[in-house]
């Protein structure tokens, strides 16, 4: 993230062979995720759009057909249908869910022997997510581990184009299986109410059939791969540094900040694609970013720049008094599942150093595994043992 912000508040680079503007400087980045002339629209404002769309292995992030990707009043006619399943109140609701599912994980692990080591992202992190959010939207306990792989393929930025078509082919699939579940047999969930919307108010200012399906499918994979990866990277950065967790017992902060910290120091999301300039856009350092051209944003760049967060910048402190960030993204694509994934990260770290207070990585840091992407921050295992190990 160094070697990206040294080029300056916008470099070109390839992902995957297409080229975009990666922009690291948090205010820079502000004023163009507020600006009218960026848009999230590839099909109007990209050029490249028919040339990529087919052969990008990237491509179900530019092509799906809701509020992810959509601009001015068609975004502000999607997020106001699906913002009340985010309310307060829903989220309040699963408030009890959360506790007693991670209890019930926590539990699990108090049962395995206590010399044994533990995956705690497969145990935990994992988990708990796909649940809250499942609840949430009304997915059967029987399709829970099929999304959970099919949005781990979303997020892999290793596959090939063919691999991640048949994944994306698989992904519908089961959101149109989940679609006619919940039209047969509507519940009081985000599903069921979008069903009946779409079937109510049919094609006008309703959702089209597509939308649907691709709202679904933003909120699956939006809900569950990024509150895994704060889970993730809060547990690393506290059993990394004991001194971090010991000012959390010790009442110097709470776990809140425990989790602020490590949203702006380790954001679940490192790179988000993709952005459009609508008109030519010029940047501080007199570059210009052309009309058309694409844009990424570099959330976890921008969140460490020193501009922001002084020389500290990349020390993680859950004591830092302005813990500032654009994890959830900022202006009008600003994540709605914000309050709910704080619920599910707080709860998940407040218990589990309750159970196990002696709890250790299993092994140093710096050697565990990256998720295999350039979108996704996380790692693939995170291996701890739970209790001290005792010698007869």
């Amino acid at each position: 993230m160094r070697a990206l912000r040294a080029r300056g508040a916008a470099a070109r680079v390839d992902i995957l062979g297409v080229t975009a503007w990666a922009v690291t400087d948090p205010a820079v980045l502000k004023r163009l995720l507020t600006s009218p002339d960026v848009s999230k629209d590839a099909v109007r404002h990209w050029p490249a759009y028919a040339a990529t769309a087919s052969t990008w292995p990237l491509a179900l992030w530019i092509t799906a057909d809701n509020m992810f990707t959509a601009y001015g009043d068609e975004h502000r006619r999607l997020r106001r249908m699906i913002a009340p399943a985010f309310s307060a109140r829903r989220v309040e609701a699963l408030r009890p869910t959360v506790e007693a599912t991670v209890t019930a994980l926590l539990d699990a692990l108090s049962a395995l022997p206590a010399a044994g080591g533990v995956d705690l992202r497969a145990r935990l992190a994992h988990p708990l997510p796909i649940a809250a959010i499942s609840r949430l939207m009304g997915v059967p306990e029987d399709q829970r581990d099929g999304f959970r792989t099919m949005v781990d393929g979303i997020f892999d930025t290793t596959l090939t184009t063919e691999q991640a078509l048949a994944n994306t082919a698989a992904v519908f699939q089961a959101l149109d299986r989940l679609i006619a579940v919940k039209r047969a047999e509507p519940g009081d969930d985000m599903t069921s109410l979008l069903v009946a919307a779409r079937d109510e108010e049919g094609d006008g200012d309703g959702l089209s059939d597509t939308e649907l399906r691709d709202t679904l499918l933003l909120m699956i994979s939006a809900g569950y791969e990024t509150t895994v990866n704060v889970i993730d990277q809060a547990v690393t950065a506290l059993l990394t540094d004991p001194a971090q967790l010991a000012l959390v017992r010790a009442g110097h902060a709470d776990w809140s900040d425990v989790v602020e910290e490590t949203l702006r120091h380790e954001p679940a999301v490192k790179h988000l694609p993709l952005r459009y300039a609508v008109r030519d856009i010029p940047l501080p350092d007199g570059q210009v970013i052309p009309r058309g051209d694409a844009i990424l944003t570099s959330y976890a760049a921008a969140n460490r720049h020193p501009g922001w967060h002084g020389a500290t910048a990349d020390r993680f402190d859950v004591t830092r008094p302005a813990k500032d960030h654009m994890a959830f993204g900022y202006g009008v694509h600003f994540c709605l599942g914000a309050p709910l994934a704080r619920l599910e990260v707080t709860t998940a770290l407040r218990l589990l150093f309750d159970r196990f207070p002696d709890i250790r990585l299993a092994a140093p840091a710096d050697q565990l595994p990256p998720l295999p992407s350039l979108i996704s921050n996380g790692h693939q295992t995170i291996p701890v043992r739970l209790r001290p190990t005792t010698t007869p």
